[in-house]
């Protein structure tokens, strides 16, 4: 909940927070200005970049091999002494690498908020790798070391020849003269390279690598750019805008983790630095991208491809990867800030259900407080939300409440009080507590980098979930302050791994804040999946919770952006996001709402949200067409609801997102390298919405491969390019080939009812598809309790084969299978209706043309296999 720079929005927020809380903020600007020139720290060396000088001897780290120099081969790492400092290069899995950069040749313990295994703990034995030993295991990348036996210590071979390291499938070539780093793949196929290398600039660290002609970069998390980051300068540092448009930078969230793509060949490298950085992607030096951190050390993750998904796999595999989300949170989802009172909740779930809006969700934003008094409830505004959550649950509609981190200065408040009583609020380097102001005013900040405070602030959620909360919103957590500001560098935490500034810290705060919501989830609800959303955070964030994009506007700018923005994040491992639909801040019309609805209803989150000040855009709000226009794709999401559920449980197994630029599945395709008005959605579908204001047809390009459009089945084989008609109720959408795509009937909410069969939707071709199914909710699924479901279809001149296979015990309640024959070979389309021979499992059965879909709908059963042939 940013404040806002649109004027008429702006002006509401101000009347809102009144003459007290202007007065507050602007003595917080001057009281952070006056923390911000003197707590300044001395700059040790010079302001320009130092790069390490020559290499001057190596030391090998735990070889499997003989003694002596072939050591090298499959080594386990590598320390390189040059005149300047020491590189520890360690190779930690198969295609996966870490280098450290140290001035002494000493390696301090090694933690991490972003690395699985490796938090900060209070035990400085739990969790850890890479110790002084320069220890490594075996096992695994997180877990606890075993001392290394021995190192090989050896002047170079060849002083003016490369040093060749190999181990666990990567290559690393370094060349002597100065020190610089080559990795290749076990192909001997260029991964990254050194520019001018590793280094330092002042207290802060600096990498500088390679950048070739024709590679695309990818990733860096939430920036409201395009796709292709090349030639861009990113900064890392969490961000409340106050509202951002296109190429506004820093917003909300940090991952420093940048993919590379170049004739086809993939590659990732992960800067694990918390500090405030920057990326310059080839802008100063078109040949160049250099990494700049204002501290802490430089610690960066080689992740070989081949391709983009095995790029974000490993990294997902370093990071962690969502846990299984329950299936109501992929239905549509309404929100404000703020339905004020219980009669307003209640008046839009009344009119969502009479306009028969499909809708699993509604929020309680920053109104519903006492005060905004974190974790109350407004005892005039909403006597008795009990009921009033049991009531919306009894109407299909779960309850999500907003939770910030600034807690009201108030001793009368008991959660002050608390926290004041166990020293558990942030404190400045003078010993007073650190005061800013947010919605309620002054407030304190719990120190959550503190394993003690997030435990204490974790203990809140629970009077929540005991009046039948179904999810928490994590707001304002970059930490925001306002007017557009934050912590001073000089606040101080009590971390983890001990004391440090907020200049170290600033990026991971609002993830620490979420790591305290789930491990409050874990403990309170263990079989139950809690939503959780979170508007700032680092690298590993999916770990604990799900994200959106922020406080957008409503603009057809802004619905544009919403495309690179989930992408992106999705491929910096947030498989699970999405815009406010609609946008937050500003009027929407009715188009833009019609055509934003159909675009989000092919997003991840599939949110409506907007803004104080702002006119209403609940779907029903604009009267015809555009209300049966919203109705239609909503309805859509929910019968799609068995595809999308499979699709979410591939991004929590394997770390692919939900919706995939085209470069991720068509890495050799030129077109596609900066294509982002058009993306995959799962396996399946490729979705090109309409972006234009008045527009009724669009530019839709096809790669390789056959595809059918998915309202009319027509064929269609790329690489082509379409000139799609769309008018306003039209959303151009597209099936691969061979694919099955699982269908459900329309319903009000996720969990209205199970149909007594589901549709298959077949799209002639050979492929193979899959479904996943399990109770939706509970975490039964981690012992067994599920189904997969494989499909396998294949195709001749003379018809299709159907096959089915399945495993696990999960019954979903229907009795069969309708499956409807969405594209049939070409021959099949000559033939007369009495030519077509169906057999299930076997026996011939009859066929009718579904009037919906104009195709063959077949009632089929459990069947195992269909065989459908033309005389």
């Amino acid at each position: 909940m940013g404040t806002l720079r649109d004027i008429p929005a702006y002006i509401s927020i101000l009347r809102t927070m009144g003459v007290d809380l202007v007065r507050q903020a602007l003595r917080h600007s001057a009281r952070y200005a006056y923390w911000q020139m003197f707590y300044t720290p001395r700059h040790i060396g010079p302001r320009q970049p130092q790069f390490l000088g020559d290499l001057e001897r190596y030391e090998a780290l735990h070889s499997e091999s003989g003694p002596g120099p072939e050591r090298l081969k499959r080594a386990a790492g590598v320390d390189l002494y040059c005149a300047d400092g020491v590189l520890r290069v360690e190779f930690l899995a198969k295609g996966v690498a870490r280098v450290r950069l140290s001035r002494s040749g000493h390696f301090p313990r090694l933690s991490s908020y972003a690395i699985v295994g490796l938090e900060p703990s209070k035990d400085p034995g739990e969790g850890s790798l890479g110790a002084e030993s320069g220890s490594i295991e075996e096992g695994g990348i997180g877990r606890r070391p075993t001392p290394l036996p021995w190192r090989y210590s050896a002047p170079l071979p060849r002083p003016s020849a490369p040093l060749v390291i190999e181990g666990r499938g990567l290559i690393l070539e370094v060349s002597p003269h100065p020190c610089r780093l080559t990795f290749k793949d076990a192909e001997g196929r260029l991964l990254c390279a050194d520019a001018a290398g590793a280094g330092w600039q002042g207290m802060g660290v600096v990498c500088a690598q390679q950048l070739s002609p024709g590679q695309a970069l990818y990733g860096l998390g939430e920036k409201a750019f395009g796709l292709n980051r090349r030639g861009l300068r990113m900064t890392m540092w969490n961000t409340d805008p106050a509202n951002y448009d296109p190429g506004d930078d820093p917003i909300y969230q940090s991952t420093p983790f940048l993919i590379s793509q170049r004739d086809g060949l993939a590659c990732g490298v992960f800067f694990d630095n918390t500090y405030r950085a920057e990326f310059d992607l080839g802008q100063a030096d078109r040949d160049t991208m250099l990494y700049c951190a204002d501290g802490g050390e430089l610690c960066y993750y080689v992740l070989a491809g081949p391709t983009l998904a095995d790029v974000v796999g490993r990294f997902t595999e370093l990071t962690g990867r969502m846990p299984l989300p329950a299936r109501w949170t992929l239905g549509y989802q309404q929100s404000r800030w703020s339905y004020g009172s219980e009669d307003e909740v209640r008046h839009v779930a009344a009119e969502l259900r009479a306009h028969r809006i499909p809708c699993d969700v509604l929020y309680l934003d920053i109104d519903y407080m006492d005060g905004y008094r974190v974790f109350t409830f407004d005892q005039e505004r909403f006597p008795d939300p009990a009921r009033l959550i049991a009531d919306l649950r009894a109407q299909g509609l779960r309850t999500v409440t907003s939770v910030d981190p600034g807690v009201k200065v108030d001793p009368g408040f008991a959660l002050c009080a608390d926290g004041l009583l166990r020293h558990y609020f942030c404190r400045l380097p003078n010993g007073r507590l650190y005061v800013g102001p947010v919605w309620p005013g002054d407030c304190y900040f719990p120190d959550f980098p503190n394993a003690q405070v997030r435990e204490w602030w974790g203990e809140h959620y629970k009077s929540f979930l005991d009046l039948g909360v179904a999810g928490f919103w994590d707001d304002m957590n970059e930490p925001a302050v306002f007017f557009g500001s934050t912590f001073p560098d000089a606040v101080q935490h009590n971390a983890d791994n001990g004391p440090t500034d907020h200049r170290a810290l600033h990026n991971v705060y609002g993830q620490c804040m979420m790591r305290a919501a789930a491990d409050a989830m874990a403990r309170f609800r263990p079989n139950e999946r809690v939503l959780l959303i979170s508007r700032a955070g680092y690298a590993g964030l999916q770990r604990y919770s799900i994200s959106w994009t922020g406080d957008n506007r409503s603009t057809w700018e802004q619905l544009r952006l919403s495309i690179p923005l989930v992408l992106n994040m999705g491929l910096s491992g947030q498989a699970f996001t999405g815009p406010d639909v609609a946008g937050f801040s500003g009027d929407a019309s009715g188009e833009l709402l019609a055509r934003w609805t159909a675009l989000g209803a092919f997003l991840p989150l599939f949110r409506n949200h907007s803004a104080l000040g702002s006119a209403l855009q609940e779907p029903y709000v604009y009267g015809e067409p555009y209300e049966s226009i919203c109705r239609r794709y909503i309805e859509l999401r929910y019968r799609l609801l068995p595809y999308l559920y499979t699709t979410v449980w591939q991004a929590a197994e394997t770390g692919l997102p939900m919706v995939r630029p085209l470069a991720l599945s068509f890495p050799t395709d030129p077109r596609v390298a900066s294509l982002d008005d058009q993306f995959l959605c799962g396996d399946a579908l490729l979705v090109a919405p309409v972006l234009e204001q008045g527009s009724e047809a669009r530019g839709v390009y096809l790669p390789a491969g056959a595809w059918y459009d998915f309202w009319t089945g027509s064929y269609a084989e790329g690489p082509v390019d379409l000139a799609a008609r769309a008018p306003l109720d039209a959303l151009p959408l597209y099936v691969r080939a061979g694919s099955v795509v699982p269908m459900g009937p329309v319903m009000q909410h996720s969990e209205e009812f199970v149909p007594e069969t589901l549709e298959l939707h077949v799209f002639a071709g050979d492929g193979e598809s899959s479904l996943y199914e399990d109770d939706g909710r509970t975490q039964a699924y981690r012992d067994g309790e599920l189904r997969i479901t494989q499909f396998r279809l294949e195709v001749d001149s003379t018809g299709l084969v159907l096959t089915r296979t399945g495993q696990g015990p999960y019954d979903p309640g229907y009795r069969g299978y309708d499956v409807l024959l969405r594209g049939l070979p070409e021959p099949a389309k000559e033939q007369r209706r009495s030519a077509i021979a169906v057999l299930v499992d076997g026996a011939p059965v009859e066929w009718t043309t579904d009037p919906e879909w104009a195709a063959p709908r077949i009632a089929a059963g459990m069947f195992t296999r269909i065989d459908v042939r033309y005389a």
